[in-house]
């Protein structure tokens, strides 16, 4: 009856639909890896919004010039793709059934390719092998073709678009630290989003994995009255197959973007290396060791001193403060590790950044918060012009440290969110404390907000972690539960044993340059 329903009404009106519908679709996985199953419901997630695009503006035209309903041209002017009759998603429904169903897949891959520059080399294209069982891809076809069904126009697009980043973050989650490498958490890109405010403009990211850092900021701009070609999207990616996932991720919200890919990576072969842009969110790998950093060691990008060979945490956030515009601001995701570390030089490219006013705003993340890493985690928030101006107040020598930590809600054993309402909390408080109109006062709050000063900092050792500048607030609830007190007391513990450690290793520098080696014990 439920499913009945579904198909009479849509399924748009349904905020749930999306975790049911995952759940059909993964009953359908049986054996297959989510790693191996996320491209083959994903590429059919795209040519079911793509075909369902190309029929509605087919519908359009129609009723007004049957000759233009058949002109490639007038599709691509409007931003919709071209999509041959064999490769429309009603001829694959049709043949679902069929045991060539695979082969009729791959061909219509291949035809919307052809007929596409812009999808060229982004489609999958391998369903028609043997170990793919024909008969779960006829039920995943019947299962997405209920997606959006009577549905119209944007609405649908809306809705295939929810599933995509759905379907995106549940793989992610069942891939674990592999997910990791191509999702980051919407909660996280929610905060940036929402503290960055890109209304319009250049938004880059340099490591943009599956693109979710540029639709949270589409969906950002339009909800807050904005149209979705306010802002360029700009992007490099080293991963071929995330590059791939990024491009149908962005095509299904039928956002034009400039996304580039090339296996070197960005610290390399800079794609856009002549890109300023107005924002910049990012979520590279925490502490990278093998970068190639011995290659690059006079790099014009290293304005304040050259990165360690052995962590490029510091090359990424030269590299970001690099491509900002003169009135850019840029927000990225680091490990905790980032804001204390001396190892190597990096205590002195933090001072020289923060003696240089390139850092705005420092945020403390609450554990588990990643599919990929139980590393605590940070944000960063650079930017290049504190001055006041543009409807924001004199920050210069100021930095605001939030600490997060103890926000977030359990969903489950192993995995924390952000909600709605602690999101736009820590946006609130990053405005009020810039002075934009409307955002309020801002006051400092014992152990969750404190306005620092220059020399406050320089008490601290150039040290950016917020816990040593917000103070400590209210004791404990009662109500905490053991395992969410556990939680915090061990993401602590973890902090503490990673700034230790880069105590430690400092101590061993400085004697070691005094001539007094510490000899490392024998395990």
């Amino acid at each position: 009856m439920a499913q009945n329903d579904t198909a009479k009404n849509g399924n748009g009106g349904n905020l749930g639909f999306e975790a049911d519908l995952f759940k059909a679709a993964d009953k359908l996985r049986g054996n297959m890896e989510p790693s191996d199953y996320k491209h083959v419901a994903l590429g059919l997630i795209f040519l079911k919004y793509i075909s369902d695009a190309f029929e509605a503006k087919h519908k359009a035209l129609l009723a007004e010039d049957a000759q233009a309903a058949e002109d490639k041209d007038e599709y691509l002017a409007d931003n919709v793709f071209w999509v041959p009759k064999e490769a429309r998603w009603s001829h694959l429904q049709a043949n679902a059934k069929l045991p060539t169903i695979g082969t009729l897949i791959d061909d219509a891959m291949r035809a919307i390719e052809k007929d596409n520059e812009s999808l060229k080399g982004v489609l999958p294209k391998d369903y028609a092998r043997p170990a793919l069982n024909k008969v779960m891809l006829g039920e995943l076809i019947d299962l997405i073709s209920g997606i959006a069904l009577n549905e119209e126009g944007d609405r649908s697009k809306d809705i295939l678009g929810r599933v995509y980043e759905y379907f995106l973050g549940q793989f992610a989650g069942a891939e674990g630290k592999r997910g990791g490498e191509f999702y980051t958490p919407r909660s996280v890109v929610r905060v940036l989003v929402e503290m960055l405010e890109p209304y319009s403009g250049r938004v880059y990211d340099p490591c943009c994995g599956s693109g979710g850092m540029f639709v949270q900021s589409e969906k950002f701009v339009q909800e807050h009255g904005g149209r979705i070609g306010d802002i360029a999207i700009y992007g490099q990616e080293s991963n071929y197959t995330t590059w791939r996932l990024a491009k149908m991720n962005l095509a299904v919200r039928g956002i034009d973007s400039d996304i580039r890919w090339n296996n070197e990576g960005s610290f390399h072969k800079d794609e856009l290396r002549d890109l300023k842009a107005d924002y910049i969110l990012a979520n590279p790998p925490f502490n990278i060791s093998d970068w190639g950093g011995d290659r690059l060691r006079e790099d014009v990008r290293w304005k304040f001193g050259a990165p360690p060979v052995g962590n490029a945490n510091y090359a990424w956030l030269q590299h970001i403060y690099h491509h900002l515009a003169p009135n850019g601001t840029a927000g990225v995701v680091l490990a905790n590790g980032s804001m204390s570390s001396n190892q190597s030089g990096e205590g002195d490219i933090r001072k020289a950044m923060l003696e240089a006013d390139a850092v705005d705003c420092m945020v403390a993340l609450p554990g588990q918060l990643f599919y990929s890493t139980q590393i605590p985690a940070c944000l960063w928030f650079l930017a290049r012009n504190k001055n006041p101006g543009k409807g924001l107040r004199d920050r210069r020598g100021h930095v605001l440290f939030i600490d997060a930590r103890k926000l977030g809600v359990l969903v489950d054993r192993t995995r924390r969110e952000l909600t709605d309402e602690e999101v736009q909390k820590i946006a609130d408080t990053y405005h009020s404390w810039r002075g934009e109109d409307g955002a309020g006062e801002y006051a400092d709050v014992a152990g969750f907000c404190k306005s620092a000063s220059m020399d406050d900092i320089r008490k601290h050792g150039h040290v950016l972690t917020p816990g040593r500048y917000v103070g400590t607030g209210d004791l404990v609830k009662d109500d905490e539960s053991f395992e969410e007190r556990m939680t915090r007391l061990t993401t602590d513990l973890g902090e503490q044993l990673v700034e230790s450690a880069s105590l430690q290793a400092t101590m061993r520098d400085q004697l070691k340059l005094l001539g007094f080696p510490i000899a490392e014990l024998e395990q």
